[in-house]
């Protein structure tokens, strides 16, 4: 497992990964985040209640746990041999993630202005002879 990086490291990477496709003019970055639990004992298990409690197993509370974001260019297995494929982590602490969100979509907005419109002329010529068949049908 590689090393999660700060969360300054993160956002430097992640705009030169966005800056590498938008020169490119092709490609993907996938970004994720979900709860880290590297604890699997910190997990509280609901405690013995009345079996006539049906709404029993919802009671229990966890504990705020750090979000993980990850952020990749989507290249495949032959590419990471080859060094080209490039992922990123960094763990966001319950405390800073106000302040984490807004500079990530900060970052991300940047790095969106780059994309350009999906061509759906094909499409569309496609549903207007559908519907001219219909009209004739």
């Amino acid at each position: 497992m590689s090393k999660h990086l700060s969360q300054d490291e993160f956002f430097t990477a992640l705009t030169a990964l966005f800056t590498t496709q938008k020169q490119t003019q092709k490609g993907t970055v996938l970004l994720s985040q979900k709860r880290f639990s590297y604890d699997e004992s910190a997990k509280e298990t609901p405690e013995k209640q009345e079996d006539d409690d049906p709404l029993a197993s919802l009671s229990t509370r966890l504990p705020p746990a750090p979000i993980i974001i990850r952020a990749t260019n989507a290249k495949s297995k032959d590419h990471r041999k080859e060094g080209r494929k490039v992922k990123l982590s960094t763990l966001v602490q319950p405390d800073e993630l106000d302040a984490f969100y807004v500079r990530y979509a900060e970052v991300c907005k940047a790095g969106m202005s780059g994309l350009k419109p999906r061509d759906r002329t094909k499409r569309k010529a496609k549903e207007k002879a559908r519907r001219k068949m219909k009209a004739q049908a």
